[in-house]
């Protein structure tokens, strides 16, 4: 979405051409990462361009107070986090219901055959938001704890230990994937896929 869109669904006068200059500036330098920051934080990018779109959109609304911050990426990318943790709190409420509705078919969705493979995206799924956001910041974008801090609107005491936390958590789900139910009855030859581990 460019930023003279944004403009049209925010507004319904002229824009001061100077406000509108310099948020035109700052949606082309950051627009990108925070959609990229949208993505880490929700994990599907449609869902994350949307929200990007939203953030940037409130950003406009508010733009005098954006502007007016000591630093107003940071201010966008608590924005982009608050929106992000709403979103989890819905979709965490829509994926139980249909946990409850898809559980007797569970069964039957997995496929035995696949190896059990967990990538850093589908961990960082499993983390709490605070926890994930934490990461994302820390790792993601090389944020320093204060800065981190900023824009999740905590104690940097706070994101120390959420951070260290969540990474023991990571840790744990990379290191042990599911265990495999079916045993071999016959060990298998040597140099075979089943035996390497593969």
């Amino acid at each position: 979405m460019l930023p003279h869109a944004l403009w049209e669904r925010s507004h319904t006068c002229p824009p001061d051409e100077s406000a509108r200059a310099e948020f035109h500036r700052f949606f082309q330098r950051h627009h990108r990462e925070l959609a990229r920051l949208a993505f880490l934080l929700l994990g599907d990018q449609d869902g994350a361009d949307d929200l990007a779109a939203e953030a940037l959109t409130a950003a406009w609304q508010r733009w005098d107070r954006v502007r007016a911050a000591d630093q107003p990426l940071a201010y966008v990318r608590g924005m982009v986090v608050n929106m992000a943790r709403s979103r989890l709190r819905a979709l965490v409420r829509e994926r139980d219901k249909a946990a409850r509705l898809s559980a007797r078919m569970d069964d039957r969705v997995r496929d035995p055959d696949v190896p059990a493979v967990v990538d850093v995206r589908a961990a960082l799924r499993t983390l709490p938001q605070r926890k994930r956001a934490c990461v994302v910041l820390r790792f993601g974008f090389d944020m320093s704890e204060k800065d981190t801090a900023r824009v999740l609107g905590v104690a940097v005491g706070t994101v120390k230990s959420q951070t260290a936390k969540a990474v023991a958590e990571l840790a744990r789900h990379l290191a042990d994937p599911s265990p495999r139910s079916p045993t071999p009855t016959t060990p298998a030859p040597k140099g075979s896929p089943r035996s390497s581990g593969l």
